[in-house]
């Protein structure tokens, strides 16, 4: 038995992570020739944003497929990030697990640093090329251009040829180009589907694709504005395990564990360690490196038992409600959407310690498929999750929510809801929990899908007030129509068979129609947004009540014409108080939005108080208004004593900008 024990051991050896990783490719996502190909332009191209905004530039992104031989294809990606330093471009693209990001408590998309090395990998074992890159830093005078292999037996970078070159009209910026077996092809699992999403959630960046047959696709930036940029913290106590507080401990630079406490960790203060250190009967001048086991568990102990403050947020960069529905209008402009939900953005939340935030929106009708599933659209720290959608926490938070309650169509009360719909799910995470290397799907963490689950109902409610509306509108519409066309004809037959003139219907429609009737719009005229509020009073009294507008952050307001406001805030809303709108008559409001983009505005938020909102037709009731629960059934008439006029309290120019705003 010792022979065959010795044999055995004699077979033992150390492989080295490229070793490990050639042979199990598919565990970092290439495990079929065209998901292969997109993971390729996936990685070089997230690696070029995160280069980009780390270095405070806007990002403009090339990707470039040629076909070279039956399955093997050229991929080429060029950004104009800061570079990368002569020395550092064989580590960077030919060695496995070297970053600079693995360690850094921040939001990031790439962090394992095995993407683009992989890439290289994958590359040179499929097809036996090298990866060439290219990259010039800012002042350099010349660009540094490799032939990249990796070494998997040893997880090194091989330099087979290095030369300097000029780079004509590149100030700074990296190039990659490998060679690799792929399938390209088009629709929802593809290297043009992966840069159309990504564009929508990265708006900041300008992206061009050309494609085997050398067609071009542009996605050009919408917005100027950066991510801010993700600072660095340090790991929270909350949710840390028992290892990892035991490396820490042991690796730890300070001399005493209320330091280790106070330095090596996020909010902890010197008072919160000494009632950690107490509860777990620990001296405070202890050495962190002698801390055994159960002292460790104690310590463990000791921290969930003490109130400590909830992780800082800087270290995460979310996309942004504005952003959100600038990146779906721009990329999904030829579907003519009705509809886009105000996105969602959830406060930060914690889980296992790391800080997370969730962002959700939702896009209904116009050309969107009516008789097919909704598209889900996920994304995790601004990056497409175009596999595995029925293995990610995302999907299963949104089939767990009841959405024909908000308007789709969903067999059973559970599942993937049917109806021309987008919904759009974002995770931004110092650490998202991914189901494995290939960063395809975001693990069902009950923290995550329970704050998803929150904003898809918020987004939800949203889109039922919609088609409410919506529904509510047409049938009145349709109603009026009818009436219009129908009562001058009847109108018209009575007289002529008892020899009388035509009476006047206008009464006679009130009563039948009973509502008061708002109708909206905006256009883009001379670099302003003009809204338009038209109320129609089809009730037989006349009507009284306020009219509220939403204007949006930054916008400024002016140009008003017809009904002054009785107040202004930029920023806020806009209130008309309507002092008497007699039966059968209409007013107009008109004013401008000015400091927005075409695209940042078309939709109005517009609102009533003062009124039973069961009477009107097209404007929502001001939250806290009304008790929906408690609504009167008719209003009265008004006095004489309301039917007074309109008088001005905000001041204006001959132009009708506001004056004395406050």
């Amino acid at each position: 038995m010792g022979s065959v024990a010795e044999r055995m051991a004699s077979k033992q050896k150390e492989i080295s992570v490229s070793e490990f990783f050639e042979k199990n490719r598919q565990i970092l996502g290439f495990d079929s020739m065209t998901k292969s190909l997109i993971m390729g332009v996936k990685e070089a191209v997230d690696n070029s944003l995160d280069a980009c905004e780390e270095a405070s530039v806007l990002p403009e992104i090339m990707v470039c497929i040629e076909k070279m031989d039956n399955n093997e294809f050229k991929v080429t990606v060029e950004d104009n990030g800061p570079g990368i330093v002569a020395r550092q471009v064989p580590n960077v693209f030919g060695r496995l697990l070297y970053g600079s990001r693995f360690h850094a408590v921040r939001q990031s998309r790439g962090q394992q640093g095995i993407g683009i090395s992989a890439t290289v990998m994958y590359g040179q074992i499929t097809t036996g090329r090298p990866a060439t890159i290219k990259s010039k830093t800012e002042g350099g005078d010349t660009a540094v251009e490799m032939d990249i292999m990796v070494n998997t037996k040893k997880n090194t970078p091989g330099t087979l040829r290095k030369e300097f070159k000029i780079w004509d009209g590149k100030e700074h910026g990296t190039r990659i180009e490998f060679y690799t077996k792929g399938r390209y092809v088009a629709g929802r699992q593809s290297v043009l589907e992966y840069l159309k999403q990504t564009a929508i959630v990265n708006p900041h960046a300008t992206l061009m694709f050309i494609d085997p047959d050398g067609k071009r696709f542009l996605f050009d930036r919408v917005s100027n504005e950066l991510p801010p940029p993700c600072k660095e913290i340090k790991p929270h106590p909350l949710g840390i395990e028992l290892g990892t507080l035991m490396n820490m401990a042991s690796s730890t630079r300070e001399k005493s564990v209320q330091g280790f406490l106070t330095r090596d960790f996020s909010r902890i203060s010197t008072r919160v360690a000494k009632d950690i250190m107490e509860r777990a009967e620990i001296s405070p001048k202890a050495r962190p490196s002698s801390l055994k086991l159960e002292q460790s568990k104690k310590l463990l102990k000791a921290v969930e038992k003490v109130k400590i403050m909830a992780p800082q947020t800087d270290c995460l960069s979310p996309i942004g409600e504005g952003l959100i529905k600038k990146g779906l209008k721009h990329v999904l402009a030829d579907y003519r959407p009705e509809f886009y939900s105000p996105p969602i953005t959830r406060d930060p939340k914690v889980y296992g310690g790391n800080p997370f935030l969730v962002e959700v929106g939702i896009v209904y009708g116009g050309d969107l498929p009516k008789d097919q599933p909704v598209t889900i659209l996920r994304f995790a720290n601004r990056v497409p999750l175009l596999y595995q959608q029925g293995a990610c926490t995302i999907t299963k938070a949104i089939e767990s929510v009841d959405w024909r309650r908000y308007g789709l169509e969903q067999r059973g009360g559970k599942g993937i809801p049917f109806g021309p719909a987008i919904v759009l799910v974002h995770v931004a995470s110092t650490k998202v929990p991914f189901t494995s290397e290939a960063k395809e799907a975001v693990a069902d963490m009950e923290e995550i899908r329970g704050e998803i689950e929150l904003a898809l109902r918020t987004c939800g409610r949203k889109l039922k007030t919609h088609l409410n509306k919506k529904e509510k509108k047409s049938k009145t519409r349709a109603k009026f129509e009818i009436v219009r066309e129908l009562l001058p004809q009847i109108a018209e037959k009575s007289a002529s068979i008892v020899g009388k003139e035509v009476p006047p219907l206008g009464k006679t429609i009130t009563k039948i129609m009973n509502v008061v009737w708002i109708d909206d719009s905006v256009e883009w005229v001379d670099d302003r947004h003009r809204v338009n509020i038209s109320i129609y009073n089809y009730t037989p009294t006349g009507k009284k009540f306020d009219l509220h507008s939403v204007v949006p952050n930054g916008a400024m307001l002016g140009g008003f014409g017809g009904i002054k406001p009785k107040e202004v805030r930029n920023g806020g809303k806009v209130t008309w108080e309507l002092k008497r709108i007699p039966s059968t008559e209409q007013m107009e409001i008109v004013y401008d939005l000015m400091g927005m983009s075409k695209e940042e505005y078309d939709d109005n938020e517009v609102y009533i108080s003062g009124i039973n909102p069961v009477s009107v037709i097209g404007a929502d009731p001001l939250p806290g208004d009304w008790d929906i629960d408690d609504l009167p059934v008719m209003e009265e008439e008004e006095t004489e004593e309301e039917q007074v006029d309109d008088e001005d309290e905000v001041d204006y120019d001959e132009s009708g900008e506001v004056l004395n705003d406050e």
